[in-house]
């Protein structure tokens, strides 16, 4: 995420980190480079412009020329700055209204809408507890109501069949009947997208809008459209009140134009950003939290939280009481560890977010890619339980009838058994916790506490 934009301000920010005293030659010439950077990410003019413009005022102002470590102090101001053209904090959805609370999705065709709309549910369903009803009013395009449909089913969440011989208003209105009647919390609209925006667009979901009154009225839009993003929803926001925006694909925005000028373009805030194709792949957009990513600082919150959501507590327990036990860890272990990583986005995502290690996150994805890990499952899965328990046992016969049985070589096998060994070794050096004391030491330097019980490092991390 970022990665273009984090690598560049984190080399001009550390050169002026270094330095015992600012003055305006060299905050000038820090600025110039942000200012390029900013600019080469496809952040809006007028955002950039405002923003260096904050960060050269407060640096040369007492509260950096005053402190112990200006250096540093220029840092915490281009964080704070960064944080503030983000949106200062989350902005969570209000949905304290007379239920059901109605949440009208819009945006162009393209932007993931439609699956945004299934992680939305999904996140309201798990995170919040509430019971969710799906509706899409999308008659130009047949299969958008189909796929809703086959995600509402996946999600978890009740789906109101639509058609595309009825009309959008009729739509709507029998699905807020059956919200009602059903005692649903949330009732959430698929709206139709456009390839740009026209008045037919904007005069049917303005109809929609004043017939359902909507507790939010969120704009989806995709994040790889840089500076673009914020444009459209602007344009948008003009026509629509608007209460929030959702970026998607943000996990492969290189660039974070769109991030860093949507909320200051639009006056809305970004409240969701998704961060895959997965249906659990949404999160809550923290200012606070991308800001410290983007400068390379880690977002051990976002970690936490999501171990908390995604980490098997049960196998990671009986895995602690195991190691404390003096117990080897065998390949049953390695396959849950696999398996829990997965979960949590794979070890580039896990990465990213841990102080100073953002920069290691797209190589350790290219060395073990998230294929990679279906590939050592398959392996692990292979073998015999006694096997599996016991790998120093694998001979060479017994090495050929696992690969034959998942489909790949004798090198994979070797580079798995390598993988495995230097965990094992690493479990052994942390017996009490494994990965959650690393958490909790990381998570030390940045003033949170890692989850109770988790497992071992991951595989290949050295």
């Amino acid at each position: 995420m970022f990665e273009n934009l984090s690598d560049r301000l984190s080399q001009t920010l550390r050169q002026v980190g270094g330095k015992a005293h600012l003055s305006e030659d060299n905050i000038k010439a820090a600025l110039r480079d942000v200012r390029m950077a900013l600019l080469e990410a496809d952040v809006a003019l007028p955002v950039v412009k405002e923003f260096t413009d904050a960060v050269r005022q407060r640096a040369m102002g007492q509260e950096v020329s005053a402190a112990l470590s200006p250096g540093q102090a220029f840092l915490k101001v281009v964080q704070a700055e960064l944080q503030a053209a983000l949106g200062d904090q989350n902005s969570a959805l209000n949905l304290a209204v007379k239920p059901p609370a109605i949440i009208l999705m819009a945006g162009l065709q393209g932007a993931g809408k439609t699956t945004t709309v299934a992680k939305l549910a999904k996140y309201l369903k798990e995170r919040e507890k509430k019971s969710v009803l799906v509706v899409s009013a999308d008659i130009y395009r047949p299969a958008a109501i189909k796929q809703l449909e086959t995600l509402a089913a996946e999600v978890g969440v009740s789906f109101q069949p639509s058609d595309i011989s009825q009309k959008p208003l009729a739509i709507v209105q029998a699905a807020l009947k059956t919200a009602a009647a059903s005692m649903h919390d949330v009732l959430i609209v698929d709206t139709a997208g456009r390839l740009a925006i026209d008045d037919a667009m904007m005069g049917e979901i303005g109809d929609l809008h004043k017939a359902l009154d909507p507790a939010e009225t969120l704009f989806v839009v995709d994040a790889m459209t840089g500076q673009d993003a914020a444009n459209t929803a602007k344009a948008f926001g003009e026509v629509l009140p608007l209460t929030g925006v959702v970026l998607t694909k943000i996990d492969a925005d290189t660039r974070g134009g769109a991030a860093l000028s949507v909320r200051q373009v639009t006056g809305k805030p970004i409240k969701f950003m998704g961060v895959g194709e997965k249906v659990a792949a949404l999160e809550p957009f923290h200012p606070d939290r991308i800001a410290s990513r983007i400068l390379g600082m880690g977002d051990m919150m976002s970690l936490i939280e999501e171990a908390e959501q995604n980490i098997d507590k049960r196998k990671a327990e009986r895995l602690a009481r195991k190691m404390k036990r003096g117990k080897s860890f065998d390949l049953e272990d390695f396959r849950d560890q696999l398996q829990q990583m997965k979960k949590m986005g794979g070890l580039g995502s896990m990465l990213e977010k841990m102080p100073g290690m953002s920069g290691m996150a797209e190589m350790a994805e290219q060395q073990v890619a998230q294929k990679q890990f279906g590939q050592m499952e398959a392996i692990i899965n292979s073998m015999t339980p006694q096997e599996r328990k016991h790998p120093d046992s694998l001979n060479g016969s017994r090495k050929r009838r696992i690969t034959a049985g998942s489909g790949t070589q004798l090198q994979d096998l070797n580079r798995l058994m390598k993988q495995h060994k230097q965990m094992q070794k690493m479990m052994k050096k942390m017996k009490k916790g494994g990965m959650a004391n690393m958490m909790r030491g990381l998570g030390g330097m940045s003033g949170q506490g890692g989850p109770a019980g988790m497992g071992g490092l991951p595989p290949g991390f050295k």
